[in-house]
């Protein structure tokens, strides 16, 4: 699937992307104070005040080289790859002596060496952790920065949640005027597999109803927004390659049978 989510987060690590989708989502992301916390992306569906929904992936932090393969760079720029919207992440708090300005042209120069596609992919800048600022100084060179480019910005405090209604809410209505098309499988490559133990999930059947839990689906469940084609279809596909449809075929599912997957209700179709 080249779909992982509708929007990525952006930038490098200890930036508070993590902070930020634990803030949005139901998602429990390890977050630690140093320079490399995420190996892989956490996921999490973001429900609007309107009752829409949109899935957001954390993408793990970016380094110089990342293009050339450095560290797991190509593997990261990937699931970059597979999302419609970015929000790029800088940190405007100015405590760590980091430039966002820097990190800002450092990242988007390893987008464009992976791909020039992917270089002009829609993003917006996320001015973030303005509760801890020391000066407005790096604030407003962000906003320089941001109106040279010609992006939209939003200053906000992922801590706090202070911007972070009105940040969902403009990303929410950018999303239904951004295409789907190029985003569906491309391709049989393989860029993002849950590997997964078969004793890490169980099946039984009660009264006709079949139960599919363990930590392998509880994981899976969390990556996935039902009220989303290509999230159901990468659902689907996830059961598949992990056994569990194979499993409950053997045990005699059959067409219109319920299928309750950590806690979600299913029904099941040939």
């Amino acid at each position: 699937m080249k779909l992982l989510a509708d929007v990525g987060l952006l930038g490098f690590p200890n930036v508070g992307k993590s902070t930020f989708l634990k803030a949005v989502t139901d998602a429990k992301p390890k977050i630690a104070n140093y320079h490399f916390t995420t190996l892989e992306p956490n996921l999490g569906v973001v429900k609007t005040k309107d009752g829409d929904g949109f899935v957001i992936a954390d993408i793990p932090g970016i380094i110089e080289g990342a293009s050339q393969g450095v560290g797991l760079g190509i593997q990261f720029l990937r699931h970059v790859e597979r999302t419609r919207l970015l929000l790029h992440f800088l940190d405007v708090s100015s405590q760590e002596c980091i430039n966002p300005i820097d990190d800002f042209y450092a990242i988007n120069e390893e987008l464009k060496k992976y791909s020039e596609k992917l270089s002009k992919r829609k993003q917006i800048i996320v001015a973030n952790k303005i509760d801890s600022m020391q000066n407005e100084e790096t604030l407003e060179k962000v906003k320089e920065l941001a109106k040279k480019e010609n992006l939209e910005i939003f200053a906000i405090s992922a801590f706090t949640k202070q911007g972070v209604e009105e940040l969902i809410d403009y990303v929410s209505k950018t999303l239904k005027q951004l295409p789907k098309e190029d985003l569906i499988e491309t391709e049989e490559r393989v860029v993002y597999t849950l590997e997964e133990k078969q004793d890490q999930w169980t099946i039984k059947e009660e009264d006709g109803v079949f139960i599919v839990s363990g930590k392998a689906v509880e994981r899976l469940m969390g990556r996935i927004n039902i009220e989303d084609n290509e999230s159901m279809y990468y659902l689907q596909k996830s059961l598949k390659n992990m056994g569990i449809e194979d499993k409950l075929k053997e045990m005699g599912v059959c067409e219109g049978d319920t299928v309750i997957i950590a806690g979600w209700e299913l029904e099941w179709y040939n």
